[in-house]
């Protein structure tokens, strides 16, 4: 009875625990959610969502630094209350919100106004500065060291919670400053996002980083949908970070309410050898953007790195299915890793080059986004083929300027109608590549580093890489 008795009072205090965690500023009945906290990031020009709880049918008002104005609301029946706050250009000079309800007062302060983003996916998104046990980054040492000099870059980051049913509020310790004691635990790939696009634009830039080490993109979509697919199972023997709808449910829905500016989504590796992953990260792209509601937010996603899945080429199908994924998702684009690993991570599913990934994530923005067009965001891309005598002319897109090399080309293997691949070489005749081999005289189709495991070595001026293609469906 007395084990009993403790194992209840546990349980209890983890529930009290984690219901805490829900608020960043808690006064009396008067409360916001951790997401709102000192030192965030808000998104500039924009009308942005505050909300929280106050007593049932309370009178809230709102007032901001910045323009001295008062916002107002009245909590629901449930105690539930929301406004749109305007916010100004963005600007270095640290912002406070005070907000009243029935005699009481919560003050965010060190608040900053600039460009928010939200990174989401699986664990090569959350992987943190400090790297994981085994597993170092990069560079990212010395990045810690000097990331107090990032004074504009934010980052929040929500907890691993799951749940079977949708939860209203994500679990976060709030946003925190870049510096040597908190930058350990940043999400990298973001970091590095932010750290450029805050270095380019000279502006504050906030990253909430919302992500699951193995988690599926079924993880992120609710249940509703998710029944339809028959191929995904949901038992005890499913693994917690590989199980659907829960990353939906615990952190996603307790977090949408927040204004962005866009999407960085890193997944895959837990969907290779799946079906449909295009039309799926596409749904989940459309439903995330009607949550939102701020419109046609953009999407710019990470290829997955070469990995060794086996005797297939599984991998080389998922990156496929993610180049695919482009034309089905308005305002998406996905920059490509192959280049970016080591022949000695063959079996290292978190590769150490973060930063190379953050920074052409973020070429993408300033390029799409921002509108800075000058700036190369995307590699060469299959465009089409030519067969002349035995020889295949490949032509491609975002290579107008010719490539980083003429000889030494690796990664290409061409066919003929027997469907057999044979190592190729190949030749640059300026815009184009000639590709050949002895031992197809009659070329049928032609494959770049269309494997699980495959470095290239094809970029263009910018030095982006070629995106992984194959010119044949078998």
């Amino acid at each position: 009875m007395k084990t009993h008795f403790f194992t209840l009072l546990f349980l209890l205090c983890l529930s009290m625990n984690i219901n805490a965690q829900h608020f960043s500023k808690v006064n009396g009945e008067l409360k916001v959610p951790s997401l709102l906290s000192d030192n965030m990031v808000l998104q500039q020009s924009s009308d942005v969502n505050i909300w929280g709880e106050a007593a049932p049918g309370a009178n809230v008002t709102l007032t901001t630094s910045w323009n001295k104005n008062t916002y107002t609301a009245k909590s629901s029946t449930d105690g539930k209350w929301q406004m749109k706050v305007a916010t100004p250009a963005a600007t270095t000079n640290p912002q406070v919100l005070t907000i009243k309800s029935n005699g009481k007062s919560i003050k965010l302060s060190n608040i900053l106004i600039g460009e928010v983003w939200f990174g989401s996916g699986q664990s090569n998104m959350q992987m943190p500065m400090r790297g994981f046990d085994f597993c170092p980054l990069e560079g990212t040492n010395r990045d810690i060291a000097i990331s107090g000099n990032n004074k504009l870059v934010r980052y929040a980051t929500v907890k691993n919670i799951g749940s079977e049913i949708p939860q209203e509020y994500s679990n976060s310790d709030g946003w925190k400053e870049s510096n040597p004691e908190n930058t350990p635990e940043f999400g990298a790939t973001a970091y590095y996002f932010a750290t450029l696009l805050s270095q380019t634009l000279n502006v504050p830039v906030g990253i909430i980083n919302c992500s699951w080490g193995g988690s599926t993109v079924e993880g992120w979509l609710p249940k509703e949908i998710v029944a339809g697919y028959k191929d995904v199972k949901n038992d005890e023997k499913t693994p917690e970070y590989m199980k659907p709808w829960i990353m939906f449910n615990g952190m996603l829905n307790g977090s949408y309410k927040y204004s962005i500016k866009g999407f960085l989504w890193y997944q895959g590796e837990s969907n290779v050898g799946h079906p449909d992953y295009a039309k799926r990260l596409s749904t989940m792209v459309n439903l995330w953007r009607e949550m939102w509601k701020q419109g046609d937010l953009p999407f710019y996603q990470v290829e997955i790195a070469p990995f060794d899945y086996g005797n297939n080429i599984v991998g080389a199908l998922l990156r496929e299915e993610q180049f695919k994924a482009q034309s089905l998702i308005n305002k998406c684009g996905m920059i490509s890793t192959n280049d970016l690993v080591e022949p000695f991570e063959i079996h290292q599913i978190h590769p150490k080059e973060k930063q190379k990934v953050g920074e052409r994530l973020a070429f993408m923005a300033l390029n799409e986004t921002y509108g800075l067009k000058k700036i190369g965001c995307r590699g060469p891309e299959y465009k089409s083929m030519e067969i002349k005598g035995n020889k295949a002319i490949i032509y491609f897109n975002n290579a107008e300027n010719g490539f980083n090399r003429w000889s030494g080309f690796e990664g290409f293997e061409i066919a003929g109608a027997d469907k057999k691949f044979y190592p190729a070489q190949a030749s640059n005749d300026g815009k184009n590549l000639v590709v050949s081999a002895q031992e197809v005289q009659e070329p049928v189709a032609v494959r770049y580093c269309f494997k699980n495991f495959q470095i290239g070595n094809l970029t263009n001026l910018y030095q982006l890489p070629t995106v992984p293609f194959r010119t044949d469906n078998w």
